[in-house]
């Protein structure tokens, strides 16, 4: 039992320094596409490219005005909330997958979402 504590220490810590939060420890948690069309469309899609490329200020950046763009789009709030989470602003992040869960009860993706889950405490 003891080996256990201390190789899950080891795993957390190791992910916390490379800059993994809890929620998404393993998870490869990938920002989703909007609906086309949407009024959040562009900005979701240069908060995506920057997403993929670590630029995280420029991503939570352009998931914020993909939220303001289109308040009801779950797949931005859900984006923005995985860019809060990797810039470890962790209630933030809660508020954002909270939001993506009400808006988004037909998109498979955001209700199967481990980190989501994790963030709200969902099984």
């Amino acid at each position: 039992m003891k080996q256990l504590f201390s190789v899950t220490v080891l795993v957390a810590s190791m992910a916390l320094a490379t800059g993994l939060g809890w929620a998404d420890m393993g998870k490869g948690a990938v920002p989703l596409k909007t609906a086309p069309g949407s009024k959040a469309e562009m900005h979701n899609n240069e908060g995506i490219e920057h997403f993929t490329q670590g630029h995280w200020d420029v991503a939570k950046k352009h998931f914020t005005e993909a939220a303001a763009a289109d308040p009801k789009s779950a797949e931005a709030h859900y984006n923005l909330a995985l860019t809060l989470d990797k810039a470890g602003d962790h209630k933030g992040a809660t508020e954002h997958f909270k939001t993506a869960h009400d808006l988004g009860k037909d998109n498979h993706d955001i209700q199967d979402s481990g980190i989501l889950k994790a963030h709200l405490k969902m099984k």
